[in-house]
């Protein structure tokens, strides 16, 4: 187990940055100077139930991320995620992410130890509620996208993520509005949006991680 994993696993049973991280690479109106970010849950309970697994590999020199690039043509289609979807039945969050993760990019369950739960994510167009699933794979393994979800599979490595030159905000016209929005350039597609807002709150956690070896050095 390396010295994040460790990490996480006690953090994500503690307070969690959520929306605060969250906030900061959520889109808003470009009208809206000081834009005021609502709560992220829902004010009802007629929504979907949705898991993404966010997959952190850790047989390389620092810790990657996992990311898709969906299949024109579907949901958020041309757009870059984590594998996840709908929870199906009696599935806890952890059952429905690592399903998804085997059925889109053909990942190997048994090799995920899973972490823990990050803070969930209301996306309003779609009516669902987003719960991330941390999970760590520790043994190279080949995967495979599912033709009709996944264009293509990729890794990051934290290192590019975490570098503010890297971190970008344009004006996009979304749904006949002009927003502003923050995204990630580190792929020929854009990092923006509800991923984008998850993998916040794990880059938040990330500095913490650091910010506690770095103190832990001094002593």
């Amino acid at each position: 187990m390396t010295g994040f994993q460790a990490f996480l696993e006690q953090r994500l049973a503690h307070s969690l940055p959520g929306e605060v991280a969250q906030n900061e690479m959520r889109p808003h109106p470009s009208a809206q100077k000081d834009p005021v970010f609502k709560t992220n849950m829902p004010e009802h309970d007629e929504y979907r139930n949705s898991s993404v697994l966010v997959p952190i590999i850790t047989w390389e020199e620092e810790p990657e991320i996992i990311l898709t690039l969906r299949t024109s043509g579907i949901k958020h289609g041309g757009q870059l995620s984590f594998p996840g979807g709908g929870k199906e039945g009696n599935e806890t969050y952890e059952e429905t992410a690592l399903r998804e993760a085997r059925e889109e990019i053909g990942l190997v369950e048994e090799r995920v130890s899973v972490a823990g739960l990050m803070s969930p994510l209301y996306v309003n167009h779609s009516n669902n509620l987003v719960t991330p699933v941390v999970g760590f794979i520790s043994e190279p393994q080949k995967f495979t996208p599912n033709p009709n979800e996944v264009d293509e599979i990729f890794t990051v490595p934290f290192s590019e993520l975490i570098e503010s030159k890297n971190k970008m905000r344009e004006e996009w016209n979304l749904r006949d509005t002009k927003y502003t929005v923050p995204f990630w350039d580190i792929h020929h597609v854009p990092l923006w949006g509800a991923t984008a807002m998850m993998m916040s709150e794990l880059m938040e956690l990330y500095r913490e991680f650091k910010l506690q070896i770095a103190g832990s050095k001094k002593l």
